[in-house]
């Protein structure tokens, strides 16, 4: 890889969040928030290098249906993305070491990289500057996904020089939730996934996307657990975690949810991570006065049965995007066939069975309680 301090610098500090988010219905002119900086930064250089050819597809506009019934799982068909990505890497431990020797992020074309992020801890406004005066706590490298899911599909990589597996930092958590608040629009989504959970390369990497159809994730019930660390349990399918926050608890609860996924992985349970804008907490739907406010971001973490060389899924694999309600599928036959009944039964095989989930509810409520 080109060094990436040669690479564009976005600069952004607190100041730049944006707490008015609210979702509209329809999406109806005029109605939208104007793009954010950022938001202008990542499409632009997505929509540039998509022109260049420097992906393995042309996305185009993916045909997409709503899956009737209350999950509401927002069906699309991209057959490219099985056919022409990379093939994933073989995985045989959530704890597996960094393999120079495999394809990481130090290789690619770095015409593929977009931009830089640095941090101001200082305030100011954000700049596309060099940024050497600035105090940053760490290096974030944002490039593109060459086999995308969605527009603007980029990855996030902390550092690449250093190699770090596909186990989460503090850093990278705390970077992710910050860039869901640098976005103007609630379809901008961030996610992770865990060795054995269906990650393709093991070096350290988030994935970034805009998907523009509303989730059953942004406003589900949940069940406090430990609400001063912004933690509980998701109260529908699919069974996992949630943690909340708006724009001053970041740190907090980016340490929180560091320290799950670290005992995660040292009890090599492997977990996908989604962030999305959500609605705050609550534990029933919300108020239809409620029902649109977006201020904050929903971190979902889903444990589940790790999956080492399985066979994959013929319809779509069951990851990040997939527990979140997007399913982007493979073929145009399970596309367009489908029903919510049996998208419930492939996602509900990866799962911990129930006990196992309580179990573990239990273990982590003590560790976090403790810490």
């Amino acid at each position: 890889m080109t060094d990436p301090t040669m690479a564009l610098q976005f600069v952004y500090s607190n100041q730049n969040f944006v707490t008015d988010v609210r979702r509209t219905t329809g999406n109806s002119p005029g109605m939208a928030s104007p793009p954010t900086s950022f938001d202008t930064t990542i499409q632009a250089g997505w929509t540039e290098r998509l022109k260049r050819g420097l992906f393995r597809y042309h996305l185009g506009d993916l045909q997409t249906r709503i899956l009737p019934g209350p999950h509401g799982y927002v069906a699309q068909l991209n057959i490219q993305r099985g056919i022409e990505r990379r093939k994933p890497q073989e995985i045989l431990s959530i704890q597996q070491e960094f393999n120079a020797k495999q394809f990481n992020f130090n290789k690619i074309n770095p015409d593929e990289i977009i931009f830089e992020m640095l941090k101001d801890a200082v305030g100011g406004s954000t700049s596309h500057e060099n940024g050497k005066q600035l105090h940053q706590s760490g290096r974030m490298v944002v490039l593109v996904n060459v086999s995308p899911l969605e527009f603007g599909h980029c990855l996030f990589v902390p550092d690449p020089m250093r190699c770090f597996p596909q186990v989460l930092t503090r850093f990278a958590i705390q970077v992710g939730i910050e860039s869901v608040l640098l976005s103007s629009d609630p379809g901008f989504r961030v996610g992770f996934n865990s060795l054995g959970a269906f990650a393709s390369v093991n070096h350290l990497h988030l994935h970034g996307y805009y998907l523009d159809h509303e989730l059953k994730i942004e406003s589900m019930p949940v069940k406090p657990l430990l609400p001063k660390k912004g933690f509980y349990r998701l109260m529908d399918f699919p069974t996992g975690f949630l943690f909340y926050t708006e724009s001053d608890g970041v740190e907090e609860v980016a340490r929180a949810i560091c320290q799950v996924t670290d005992f995660l992985v040292d009890g090599n349970i492997a977990h996908n991570l989604f962030l999305t804008r959500g609605c705050p907490p609550c534990d029933r739907v919300p108020r239809e006065k409620d029902r649109n406010s977006r201020k904050g971001v929903r971190i979902a973490v889903w444990p589940r049965i790790s999956c080492f060389g399985a066979k994959e899924e013929s319809a779509f694999n069951v990851a990040l995007c997939e527990l979140a309600g997007h399913l982007p599928f493979k073929n145009k036959k399970d596309y367009e066939c489908i029903a919510e009944k049996d998208v419930v039964d492939i996602i509900q095989r990866y799962l911990l069975p129930d006990g196992d989930f309580l179990r573990l509810e239990q273990q982590l409520t003590c560790h976090l309680k403790d810490l």
